[in-house]
């Protein structure tokens, strides 16, 4: 993995071969701007949660979307989260 940018939500969508339109990466897995396209995934430094539609994310319950979007808990805590590490 030398010199692959891990800390970012496209470099690890490319790396891990998810095929998310939109790709975002909190180091902590808690704290996410909103998705807007789909399919669109959280990363954090150890995997990702993939929402295939936006109906599939808005209805996320582990997820409190505003302005940012709150992890309720930790991303790798919801079902769905795919651990790649």
């Amino acid at each position: 993995m030398s010199g692959i940018k891990t800390n970012s939500g496209e470099a690890l969508d490319r790396l891990w071969k998810v095929g998310a339109k939109h790709s975002l990466y909190h180091k902590d897995g808690k704290f996410y701007m909103p998705l807007e396209y789909f399919p669109g995934a959280y990363f954090d430094p150890d995997g990702y949660l993939l929402f295939k539609t936006e109906a599939e994310y808005k209805s996320c319950k582990h997820l409190k979307i505003g302005e940012r979007v709150n992890v309720i808990g930790h991303l790798s805590c919801v079902p769905g989260y795919r651990k790649m590490k």
